[in-house]
Formats: C-alpha cells, sequence, structure tokens
C-alpha cells in the first residue's frame, strides 16, 4: 500500500501540494483529475520517488519512498524522453537491460497489439505510436503500481481507445494498481473503480465510481461538475 500524510512540496514560495493524505492499497483502477496545476504531475512524481517532500512522508509497505521505489513502480512522464534513433526493438531491449521486472516477451505482444512494429524509429512514429509504445514499455514492466501521467493527452479516439484496451488486457487487477491522470474522464471512467479530484495542490475529494453512481445517481464527470460548483461557491461564501 502507498500512503501519503501532510504532505506539502514546494517549488520555492509556491506550494504545489498542501497537506496530501492518500491511502492507495493495490488492485484499484484510479483516475486523478483536476485543473492544469493542480498537482497531478506533482503528486506523480512524488509518488515515484523523482521528488521528495518538504514535509510530510510517502510510504510505500511502511518504508520512506526513494528513487529505488522504482524498483517497484512504473512511471510514465507525459513528456516525450525517448531517444529518436531507437527503434521500439531497440527501445524494449533499452527498458530491459534498465528494469529487472521488464518482460520482454510482453512487450513485444503489447506493441503486436497496439499495431506498432518493431523495426520503426522512434523519430518516425506519430503521436499516436508514440503513446502506443510508451504504454507498451511501462505496462511491460511487473510493477505494483503503474503511475501514468496523461496517457491519453492529444491523442486521437481510436488511439485511447485502443490504450484503453491494453489497460484492461494487460494488468493484472488482484495485485496491480494503475493511476492515471486524465482530463479524459468520461471516456475512461467504465475502466476506473476510484476517482482522486486535486484543486489547488489539495485532494478535495477522493471515492469510489460505484458510490458516486449509487449515491450521487450520476455519472463520474457530472459528480465532478457539481463538486466543482459547490467549492466555488464555498470560496464566494467565504470572501
Amino acid at each position: 500500500m502507498i500512503e501519503l500524510k501532510n504532505i506539502v512540496k514546494k517549488y520555492g514560495s509556491k506550494k504545489a501540494l498542501q497537506d496530501v493524505t492518500l491511502s492507495i492499497p493495490r488492485g484499484k483502477v484510479i483516475g486523478l483529475v483536476g485543473e492544469n496545476g493542480s498537482g497531478k504531475s506533482t503528486l506523480l512524481k512524488l509518488i515515484a520517488g523523482l521528488l521528495v517532500p518538504n514535509s510530510g512522508s510517502a510510504r510505500f509497505d511502511n518504508k520512506l519512498i526513494s528513487r529505488q521505489i522504482a524498483t517497484h513502480i512504473a512511471y510514465m512522464s507525459d513528456a516525450d524522453t525517448f531517444y529518436p534513433y531507437f527503434t521500439v526493438q531497440q527501445l524494449i531491449d533499452f527498458y530491459d537491460s534498465q528494469f529487472a521486472d521488464f518482460d520482454v516477451n510482453k512487450a513485444k505482444e503489447i506493441v503486436q497489439f497496439l499495431n506498432v512494429s518493431p523495426e520503426s524509429k522512434m523519430k518516425s512514429l506519430s503521436k499516436g505510436n508514440r503513446g502506443r509504445v510508451k504504454i507498451a514499455v511501462t505496462l511491460a514492466r511487473e510493477a505494483d503500481y503503474y503511475l501514468l501521467d496523461e496517457p491519453f493527452s492529444g491523442l486521437d479516439p481510436m488511439v485511447r481507445d485502443d490504450i484503453a484496451k491494453g489497460l484492461i488486457r494487460f494488468t493484472d487487477p488482484e495485485r496491480q494498481t494503475v493511476i492515471m491522470s486524465t482530463h479524459e474522464i468520461r471516456e475512461v471512467e467504465p475502466l476506473l473503480d476510484e476517482i482522486i479530484v486535486m484543486r489547488g495542490g489539495q485532494v478535495i475529494a477522493h471515492e469510489a465510481i460505484d458510490e458516486i453512481r449509487d449515491f450521487y445517481g450520476v455519472d463520474a464527470t457530472s459528480w465532478m461538475v457539481s463538486l466543482f460548483k459547490d467549492r466555488q461557491v464555498e470560496r464566494v461564501l467565504e470572501k
């Protein structure tokens, strides 16, 4: 389990995360949503061990999270950081050399499932196909947690649909957790078990999707819109 308690993360004088407390068990697909600048990417980087909090504690199975957490967590950045001269196969081989839990055969299976040629050079691929490759090398790790920062950003509906199918097919819902930041909440809602909503560096809600439907009688997108409207009203009343 990942446990965050009273996390504060600053960039200079700006607080990117403010008093964030979360418990994230294994065996879930979780959507991380919020406005641009709400702290989603910072939260994922902190869980991945790429950032250190200014205060509070971040733990994985009761051990403080550090860069060594990479042996348990597969992090996919929203940035396109691959070597452009690599072929897809060379990228797979590179990942295999870096991560002990990387499964080459699984990577090849995912690439084939997502219709990308192993011989293609990364620099020659479309943005959609690079997105497919990013997902393939991330899911090819046998990690406990997959952290995906905007995996659907800028991709056309067909690519998003392929990636969503890959998430279902190539992860184990009994023991692995997927946390994805996304603006495409309506499209990914059928995949989700839970949703975490952020605003201004704070977690303003963390709910199970089934409970949202049962208690509020609406889908997650409608609930989220209502949540933000209620927060805006609260701010006006506070003034």
